[in-house]
């Protein structure tokens, strides 16, 4: 006579190996030769299979469900068939689906709580799910690392970006071939927004060195791997490499047969660094085009962006205020700094200013304060003006271009005043030099500055600085 337990043992064997087709025979062989209340029991393993194929599998796992209630129906009482249940309705409802009662969450057998915690997660649970006591060792092999990835992305959600990383690392380690590439990819991306570039690049190489080039699956993995690498570049500083990657990342997915906002959107970000104003913004109206509802802020920012580096303030401005219509969108702060940006190339200085003290107000400090200082030049009020722009060398990113604008603004407005500090209208014009190319109009003006500030010190009886 077949025992469920016993064909539940050998597919597990199978799934540990990633030999998803051997455990669905295993289990289908046994259903059609299994009296009736067995392959209900049966039914529900292969269903908890056909659940760790998410979307692909819901089919499936709605009909094996569907099976297993009408071979037995006291399947009903099981709790992995109630917490299945509560899977496929979080998988179909999204956050409209109900959660699954603490009884199933709390119930001995590890196997339901899994499916629990998955049903929790994606009904947008996440602290809930969160709290479900699973101990890896209590789970089948096959499911540890994916136990740890549903908890990175549970704790990403949160906002536990940091956390979430270190998971997704523990999931890598507990798998193994694509999956661990997968997952280290994962990791990397975390790592990306967490601002730990070198983390993230010795990550990414770990995981190029497990693709293959024999398992089609690899194809749209690959793709992703040169999308975050492409990222890890550009933020290097090394845009042309990065261009590489990202053409590579949209050869690969066309190759998969699909094409993703975000390959297109950073593609965009590239091309900026290049200089290429005007491809990128065709490559953020394609991002544009490719983007769901949650990625379109994202979208319209950029292009916004993009749009007012060359100076087009009136098309700029309807695509930020498209972004900033979606209130959850995380950078409304930065988005009122480029509202504010567009008014005042548009000459209107009162609308600027105020949607720049906004944007100051909420944390959007170094592109508000670049905007509230080029309003105080027009009115010539050059104290404020100074006091912006010297806001902005402590705020922005050294060596950015920001932080060399706001050098040599300071350095500017100090000499209007007579250069009544000269020690630091020297220093403002000196950092603002280094970063400054001879081709730059700013050069002659900033050697100027630096000349007369020396001179100013030398005679003012300390020595002078070179």
């Amino acid at each position: 006579m077949i025992d469920p337990e016993t064909c539940w043992q050998q597919a597990q064997v199978a799934l540990a190996s990633d030999e998803y087709d051997t455990a669905l025979n295993i289990l289908e062989q046994a259903m059609s030769e299994a009296p009736p209340p067995a392959r209900a029991k049966i039914a529900l393993y292969l269903a908890s299979v056909h659940a760790l194929y998410g979307e692909v599998g819901l089919a499936d796992l709605q009909r094996t469900l569907n099976t297993a209630l009408s071979l037995d129906p006291s399947v009903l009482q099981d709790p992995l068939y109630q917490a299945l249940h509560f899977e496929l309705a979080a998988r179909q409802q999204g956050h409209l689906a109900p959660p699954p009662p603490m009884t199933l969450r709390e119930h001995a057998s590890p196997l339901a709580r899994f499916h629990a915690f998955c049903a929790l997660a994606l009904a947008g649970h996440a602290a809930e799910a969160l709290e479900v006591d699973l101990p890896i060792a209590d789970l089948p092999e096959h499911l540890r690392w994916r136990l740890r990835s549903w908890q990175a992305d549970a704790q990403e959600t949160l906002g536990q970006t940091q956390d979430a990383a270190h998971l997704y690392g523990e999931a890598a380690h507990l798998t193994a071939g694509l999956n661990r590439a997968v997952m280290w990819q994962e990791q990397a991306a975390l790592l990306l927004n967490l601002g730990e570039l070198e983390a993230a690049r010795q990550t990414l190489a770990q995981a190029r060195a497990l693709y293959t080039g024999r398992d089609p699956e690899e194809v749209l993995n690959l793709a992703t791997w040169h999308y975050l690498n492409a990222q890890v570049l550009l933020q290097a500083g090394q845009p042309e490499d990065a261009m590489r990657d990202i053409l590579e990342a949209a050869r690969l997915e066309g190759q998969g047969g699909e094409s993703s906002y975000g390959v297109a959107l950073v593609q965009g970000q590239i091309l900026t660094h290049l200089g290429q104003q005007e491809n990128a913004i065709a490559a953020f109206e394609e991002a544009l085009r490719r983007a769901s509802d949650t990625d379109r802020p994202y979208a319209n920012h950029e292009l916004g962006v993009a749009l007012l580096d060359l100076d087009r303030p009136v098309e700029a401005r309807e695509k930020l205020e498209a972004a900033l219509a979606d209130h959850d969108y995380p950078f409304q702060p930065e988005i009122l700094a480029d509202l504010a940006e567009c008014d005042y190339r548009m000459g209107r200085l009162a609308e600027a200013q105020q949607s720049a003290e906004q944007a100051l107000a909420q944390g959007a400090v170094v592109p508000a304060s670049l905007v509230l200082g080029s309003v105080a030049l027009d009115y010539y009020h050059l104290d404020d003006a100074l006091e912006h722009y010297e806001r902005v060398t402590r705020e922005a990113a050294p060596e950015s271009r920001e932080w060399i604008m706001g050098h040599q603004m300071a350095a500017d407005i100090m000499a209007q005043q007579g250069f009544a500090n000269p020690a630091l209208a020297y220093a403002h014009a000196q950092q603002a030099l280094a970063h400054t190319p001879e081709s730059d109009d700013w050069h002659v003006t900033l050697s100027e500055h630096l000349r007369r500030a020396g001179e100013l010190l030398g005679g003012s009886g300390g020595r002078t600085l070179n």
